[in-house]
């Protein structure tokens, strides 16, 4: 399902990157920890929705993401939306409650497929805000997340629905591990609970700062890694 962003504090929040980068995963990672530290909570938890159906190869990319991080998911991660069990614009409603008690406690993390201009189909975007029901979704669905992270799957323009059933699902299962190898590996290095280890290399000091009463606009770090302009 295609969905749009609202919201965003700053564009200096946003990252952008492609899929096929050599250093794609790690790069992602790395921004992903900057982002996770700037949410309450953030060292108690992390809460994954993964959104979209395997019925259409483009749409398909949340699913993936969430079947891959629930089968290696790390300690104090819990995955919403795998192949199994797909979390779409049809039954996302039903879980707003079960969204609202996970955002209280900790950050809640959205990832899903979106259709953009062609130079940037194949790349991966994290930012903060959540995300909002897009083009052809006739319900009034709540924002989902605090941070999202999606991958732009294909051309974004007319027959929208058409485009993602035609999309490539090489593309979409490669950028899938990018994306669920950054999640991985960025909430190891952030959350703290028994048993959850720390990746030195990405979290330095594992503990979230004090948490902050807004993520006010112009207050976002800038990227300490190479990122693509989002423009």
């Amino acid at each position: 399902m295609r969905w749009q962003v609202r919201g965003r504090p700053s564009p200096q929040s946003e990252f952008r990157v492609d899929h096929a980068h050599p250093q794609a995963r790690n790069l992602l990672a790395r921004h992903l920890v900057r982002l996770l530290r700037r949410v309450p909570g953030c060292d108690r938890g992390l809460t994954v929705v993964c959104i979209g159906t395997d019925r259409s190869t483009g749409d398909a990319l949340g699913p993936l993401v969430g079947q891959a991080l629930s089968e290696e998911a790390p300690p104090g991660v819990e995955v919403l939306g795998t192949l199994d069990e797909p979390v779409h614009a049809l039954n996302l409603d039903r879980l707003a409650p079960v969204l609202a008690s996970r955002e209280a406690r900790n950050p809640v993390l959205a990832v899903d497929a979106c259709l953009g201009e062609p130079a940037a189909v194949g790349t991966v975007t994290a930012g903060l805000g959540p995300l909002y029901p897009g083009a052809g979704v006739r319900k009034d669905l709540p924002p989902v997340g605090q941070l999202f992270v999606t991958g732009t799957v294909n051309v974004s323009g007319l027959l929208e629905y058409v485009v993602l059933q035609n999309t490539r699902l090489s593309l979409v299962v490669r950028m899938a591990r990018v994306i669920a190898a950054g999640v991985g590996a960025a909430a190891a290095a952030v959350v703290t609970v028994p048993g959850a280890g720390s990746n030195p290399s990405l979290a330095g000091s594992s503990r979230c700062p004090p948490p902050s009463p807004t993520l006010a606009a112009g207050e976002a770090d800038q990227p300490d890694v190479e990122a693509a302009p989002t423009g």
